[in-house]
């Protein structure tokens, strides 16, 4: 999953940023409410947290705004307003949780799950694909019923190609969906994941399928 955090105090950005990469999350950052509606608007993210004091545009107005535009991107608020009308303002505004400052890591970590879980909307949190399953919200894959050992990168190449299966990727989806800003990834660089994961899928009967020029496809091997 990639996500953005919009903080203006870099201490608490760089915890923030640090903990979800553990998690095996892409994250990206910015420190004020106008880079945040900048970014919002050119990238595609899938959880915003938002702090609501933000230096030259407040987080409340980067939510009005991005609700204005019928974007349904999850956003969880980061305040140390936590009065219940600031909560109220926040909710009411278009946020999807809200957690007041000083806050406790792994507390973030579980709502950043829940919101994951809340996002599906009833859609399924377990993906299958012959011998491989997914757990979205766990972030554990399994093939024939054993755990695979997956790097960040990986794992996180197996759930864009599983919730896309039968569809082609791009290499420029893959690198959108992968990397942070500043990172250097090059075409060969997805080619050597993408290679990673297929031999790590193959002795279960799954297979990523290159189609050259266009990307990649997850299918099931015939048998």
């Amino acid at each position: 999953m990639r996500i953005l955090v919009a903080e203006d105090d870099a201490v608490l950005a760089d915890a923030v940023q640090r903990s979800l990469r553990q998690s095996g999350h892409a994250v990206d950052w910015v420190q004020n409410g106008a880079q945040a509606e900048d970014a919002v608007q050119v990238e595609n993210f899938d959880l915003l947290i938002l702090d609501l004091g933000l230096p030259k545009k407040s987080g409340l107005d980067v939510l009005k705004r991005l609700r204005a535009r019928d974007s349904r991107l999850p956003v969880l608020i980061l305040t140390a307003a936590d009065g219940v009308s600031d909560r109220v303002r926040g909710l009411d505004a278009g946020a999807d949780d809200y957690l007041a400052k000083p806050f406790d890591l792994a507390e973030l970590e579980a709502r950043v799950r829940a919101l994951t879980r809340r996002g599906m909307s009833g859609a399924a949190t377990l993906l299958r694909h012959g011998a491989l399953a997914y757990d979205q919200v766990g972030r554990v894959a399994r093939l024939n019923g054993e755990p695979l050992e997956l790097s960040a990168r990986e794992l996180n190449l197996l759930e864009i190609l599983l919730q896309r299966s039968g569809r082609l990727v791009s290499k420029d989806q893959l690198v959108s969906h992968l990397c942070e800003w500043g990172e250097e990834v090059s075409p060969n660089a997805i080619e050597v994941y993408v290679h990673r994961l297929r031999k790590k899928l193959e002795p279960g009967g799954v297979r990523i399928v290159t189609v050259r020029g266009l990307g990649y496809s997850l299918e099931k091997t015939q048998v």
